[in-house]
């Protein structure tokens, strides 16, 4: 019972140090810079790097312990640890590509506000842009701010699109910022049309991702049923003939050691053929 306890304990730390909980600040705020600034950036790496490091050896403690609790023996725990402490700095990443994909759904949006501004507001193709990117969603607005700088204090739209390219990096905004330049260079009167085609072909390439997810998700829910089956099965097990005690035995720990390989590298594998791909980026310069 207080192995199971640490596990428990364990696993509250995870979730406590890479879960996201609206309104419940993980320590209080001691800086008074703003989140966007260079101070609240240069502080932001060592907290990031601090508490991924706290998440992975509170998951490494919990895979160790509940492992152990499980099957007893040695190699098992250890492997399970080793495979438990990637799990935060996995589920980070995931947020993060969740974030960046739910930032591209907008383009649609900011590029209808850019022709609004074009066309009826005759702001020029920089203004709207700086306009609509005050509207963007939170992980692409401090992006659209640099940018907005560096156009305000050399007038180089190009170089204010280099930078807004570098901060975003992403394929569907480099394409979308290339044409903008070109559009900026050529002018003409058919500016309203190309900006309506640029954003047509942004809402169809943001609804084909969205369906290409939708359709995914019975394979999603199946990976994560999957991987939870042996669990439940060793957990079974323990009741079982000589429940833990048959774990503890040399052949039993090589085929719990093998049995953790098989789910991590079958759910390693599963989540490389659902990945949907990027766009490759061409217009890095």
């Amino acid at each position: 019972m207080t192995g199971v306890a640490i596990a428990v304990c364990g696993a509250l730390g995870v979730w406590l140090l890479t879960g996201t909980h609206a309104g419940v600040p993980l320590a209080p705020r001691r800086w008074s810079a703003a989140p966007g600034s260079a101070a609240g950036a240069r502080g932001a790496g060592p907290r990031r790097l601090l508490l991924g490091a706290l998440g992975a050896a509170a998951a490494a403690l919990a895979g160790w312990t509940a492992t152990w609790v499980l099957f007893g023996g040695f190699v098992a725990p250890l492997l399970a640890a080793a495979c438990s402490a990637a799990l935060p700095g996995r589920a980070s990443a995931d947020r993060s590509r969740r974030r960046a994909a739910n930032a591209r759904q907008s383009w649609p949006r900011l590029l209808a506000e850019i022709r609004i501004g074009v066309a009826h507001r005759n702001q020029s193709i920089p203004a709207a842009l700086f306009a609509a990117g005050a509207h963007a969603p939170a992980d692409m607005r401090a992006a659209f701010e640099e940018a907005a700088r560096t156009w305000a204090l050399s007038t180089d739209f190009e170089a204010a699109l280099r930078v807004l390219k570098h901060s975003l990096a992403d394929p569907t905004a480099d394409a979308i910022c290339e044409t903008l330049l070109a559009a900026h260079h050529i002018g003409g009167v058919r500016l309203d049309a190309r900006l309506r085609a640029l954003a047509e072909a942004a809402h169809s390439e943001a609804a084909a991702r969205s369906d290409a997810h939708a359709k995914q998700a019975g394979a999603r829910f199946a990976r994560t049923f999957v991987a939870l089956v042996p669990g439940f099965m060793a957990v079974i097990g323990l009741s079982i003939g000589r429940g833990r005690e048959a774990y503890q035995a040399p052949d039993g720990q090589w085929l719990v050691v093998l049995s953790i390989l098989a789910v991590v590298g079958c759910w390693w594998w599963a989540g490389r053929i659902m990945a949907i791909p990027l766009r490759t980026r061409v217009f890095l310069q």
